[in-house]
This record gives C-alpha cells, structure tokens and sequence, in this order.
C-alpha cells in the first residue's frame, strides 16, 4: 500500500470513529450527571422516572439501528453518518438547554439515535474501506474512539462537578453543571459533522448500487431465506447481546450505585470512574495490537473466560463485604480484560462476518439487538441489585459469560488475516 493511501485510509476511518467517540461520549455523560440532574427535575426519590432518565438515549438507539441498515443501503453510508452527526449536535445542546423533564428526554432521545445510526454504521464503512491486512486494527480504531468518548465523559464529568459538601458548589451542579457536561458534546459534534463532508462514499456500496443491488430486494425476510444467512446471523446477535449482557457495561451507567456500595463517597466515586476510564483507554490500545496477532477468536474467548471468573470472584467480595482498594482493583481489571477483548472485537467480527448484499441489514439487525441488550441489562440492573444484591447480579453476569464462552468455543470463526470476499465463501455455504 502507498504511503499516501495509507494516510488516506487513516483518515477516512478516523472521521468515521468520530461517531464512535461521540457515541462513548453522549453514553456516559449521564452517569456523572445524574445525581445532580435527578435533584433539580425532583426525581431522586423516584426510581421509575430515574430509570425513565438513564434508558430514554438506549430507546433511541434502538430506533436509530433499526433504520440504519435499511438507509445506509437505500442512500449510502456517508449520509447516514452526516446525519448521526447532526442528531448528537442538536442532543448536546438540547438536553443542556431544556428545563422541563418530558423536553430533556426527547433531546436524550435525538442523541440515542444518533448512536443507533453510528454504532451501526461507523465500523460496517471502517470495514469496508479499510484493506484486509490492516482492517481489524482499523474497526477496532472506532473502540478507540469509543472509550477515549467515555473517558472524556469521565474527565469532563470530574471537572465540571465541585465539591458537593460545600453547599454553593451543590447549588451550582444542580442549576448548571450537569448541563455543561452535555453541552461539551458540542464541540466534537460540529467538528465530526464538518468532517464527514470530507470522506468518500464507500467502495462496496457504490458497487452494490452499479450493480442495482437495490434495498426493496434485501429486507429482514430475506436473512432468513437461507440456512447459511440464519446461522451466520444467529452467530451475529449473540456476539451483539452478550457484548453487553455480560455486565461490564453497568459499571459506566450505575458507577455511583457500585463505587458507593463498595464504601466511596462520591467524591471518591469520580476519582474511581477516571481510573476506570484510564484503564479502558490503556488496554484498548493494546487491542490494537493483539487484534491482529492473536485473532477475534481467541481474544473473544479469553474476554468470556476471564470475565466469568472475575465476576464471580466480584460477587463473592461483595458476599463476604470486602470494601475499598480492592474493589477497585477487581472492576479495573474486568474493564480491562473487556477493553481489549469484548470491546472492540465484536464491532470487527459484526462488520466482518455478513456477505456484502445483507451487510448494511444484518450489520443494523445485530447492533438493534446489541442495544435491546444494552437497554435490558441497563433497566434491570437496579432492580437485580435491590432484590439479588450486588453479589447474586455479578453471579448471574459470570454464568452468563461461562454460557457465552461455551458458544463461541463452538461457534465463532476466525476472520485474522481473509478478506471479505473469502469469508463470504467460508461462511455463506
């Protein structure tokens, strides 16, 4: 590959990422906003509105990769990420902007499907522009910018909330600065919405349009026409659900319900969530690396592996009421285990594993499915961690990754090193 198209690759993925960064970014904030949201619309003591709150943006997610794949195929994937980048400009400054609580939910909402429509479309363009050699490390580059989002969140999230034991600092983050912790997503938002004008339009849907691929003759239907579509998308959801059903997640969304339950105030609590964040960036990179030296396979099962042991060495801590230093450790070490295997993998194996006349649908089928996850394992974590404890909820997280770990042993190919031609005919038999 030429020097000079090299670079253009990096840049073409980079801009597309920006979506993913966005998408980390307008996913957390909330977190470090929420206690401080929840007074000034008086909804602390009312844990069905609080739960209202934290999965309005999932609702939309759903909806944004819902129609994702139907549009990126009708019109192209450029304008669909043009678009992903006008809904989180609008969000981040609407939800900062609204006083009234039904008002601030429709702006979480905007933003939600602005992640739909990115997540599911940010690594299938990085895929299919990106040549093979290089192609796994260029999809996980949008994991990167996915967890340098998160880790923005945290940092900004940190800054902007003062010291909540002087009371003039609590007044202040009640009136306003959980609403410039949304408004900071400005920013990146514009600049990704400029840039996306810049890249191409990508090579497989231009052939797929020469070629009058149209997208009336490839629905949702049409995935289940064929034994070899079925089963490669039965692979597909699985990877997508269990990305998030194996817990991982909840610790960015419910951090303060987690740190707090380990004997942190909540100053400690966005000391701890930085850390976190920190470690999710460090062994990110270090997925970068190991994507193409150690496959999607074997990285895919070490995730399973060694999360299910951590959770149940977690819930077992929580049981016995271990506090402090070492709960951190062990959250630190299952976000980084999940940094560089669960992460970033599933958004290469989804962009890779569909032949290229049902990508654009499976690829917005399973990330549909990956936030329907997202969305269940966000609204029952209260509920499990009130009548289970946070103990029989990390229990329950370690079976489910044993059961993933079991599937994927049998069922998850190794795509390192072939090209999406190759396995469309490895695959699609």
């Amino acid at each position: 590959m030429q020097k000079n198209s090299k670079l253009f690759i990096y840049f073409i993925c980079s801009v597309s990422a920006m979506g993913g960064l966005l998408f980390g970014y307008d996913w957390v904030v909330i977190g470090g906003a929420k206690p401080f949201y929840e007074l000034y619309f008086s909804i602390a003591n009312s844990p069905v509105m609080q739960g209202v709150a934290m999965t309005t943006a999932l609702v939309g997610c759903l909806a944004g990769a819902m129609v994702a794949g139907v549009l990126a195929d009708r019109y192209g994937r450029k304008p669909l990420l043009i678009l992903s980048a006008v809904l989180f400009t609008v969000s981040a400054i609407g939800t900062g902007v609204f006083n009234d609580f039904t008002l601030f939910n429709i702006a979480r909402f905007v933003g939600g499907v602005g992640i739909g429509v990115a997540s599911a479309l940010a690594p299938m363009y990085i895929a299919e522009v990106s040549p093979t050699e290089i192609r796994g490390r260029m999809v996980s580059l949008n994991q990167m910018t996915i967890v340098l989002g998160i880790l923005g969140a945290q940092v900004v999230n940190m800054l902007l909330a003062r010291d909540s034991s002087v009371a003039e600092n609590m007044a202040w983050n009640v009136a306003w600065g959980w609403r410039w912790m949304f408004w900071a997503e400005t920013v990146p938002a514009a600049l990704f919405l400029v840039m996306s004008f810049f890249i191409p339009e990508s090579p497989v849907y231009l052939k797929m349009r020469n070629e009058e691929l149209e997208m009336r003759n490839v629905n949702f239907s049409f995935l289940f026409s064929h034994s070899s579509f079925r089963r490669v998308l039965l692979l597909g959801l699985v990877i997508a659900v269990f990305q998030q059903w194996c817990g991982t997640n909840v610790i960015f969304n419910y951090a303060q319900e987690i740190f707090t339950g380990a004997g942190f105030d909540v100053d400690g609590m966005f000391i701890n969530i930085v850390i976190t964040g920190i470690a999710n960036v460090v062994f990110t990179f270090v997925a970068l690396y190991t994507i193409e030296k150690w496959g999607r396979r074997t990285l895919m099962l070490i995730g399973a592996g060694m999360l299910g042991l951590i959770y149940l060495t977690l819930g077992t801590c929580y049981f016995s009421e271990v506090k402090g230093v070492m709960m951190v450790v062990l959250v630190v070490t299952a976000i980084s285990v999940y940094a560089m295997t669960l992460g970033p993998v599933t958004w290469t194996l989804l962009a890779e594993i569909f032949p290229n006349s049902i990508r654009g649908v499976a690829m917005a089928t399973c990330t549909f499915a990956l936030w329907m996850g997202c969305c269940t394992l966000t609204f029952s974590f209260p509920s499990m961690n009130a009548s289970l404890g946070s103990y029989g909820t990390f229990w329950i997280y370690s079976a489910i990754c044993v059961c993933a770990f079991l599937f994927l042993f049998h069922r998850c190919p190794e795509t390192k090193g072939k090209s999406l031609e190759e396995l469309e005919k490895e695959l699609i038999k």
